[in-house]
């Protein structure tokens, strides 16, 4: 009866400790998740700052500004456009007559 009794015990205290294990583990595993949620948060609202300022930053009266200053263009007109012909090439000239396609 006494040996029952003692592998009981060992069997209790056993239990006993994998159960405090397994509750501190399942502890550490809610606080890195916790964190871990928080990050994400930290890092959606940091995404939607960097969107907001790249359509910011791509605006039309921006990138004409700077075109303006930074690469010194103007806008174009007829008095300031100059037109290139191209001289006909072998794709672009017209069939002979005569000649069998």
């Amino acid at each position: 009866m006494t040996r029952l009794n003692l592998v009981l015990l060992l069997a209790v205290m056993a239990s006993a400790l994998y159960l405090v294990r397994v509750q501190y583990e399942s502890r550490r595993l809610y606080m890195e998740l916790e964190r871990e949620q928080s990050e994400a948060r930290r890092l959606d609202t940091e995404r939607e700052r960097l969107f907001a300022e790249k359509r910011g930053q791509a605006t039309p009266l921006r990138v004409e500004r700077l075109a303006k200053q930074q690469l010194q263009m103007r806008p174009a007109s007829p008095g300031i456009t100059q037109y290139v012909s191209q001289a006909s090439s072998p794709l672009s000239a017209p069939a002979k007559e005569g000649a069998a396609p």
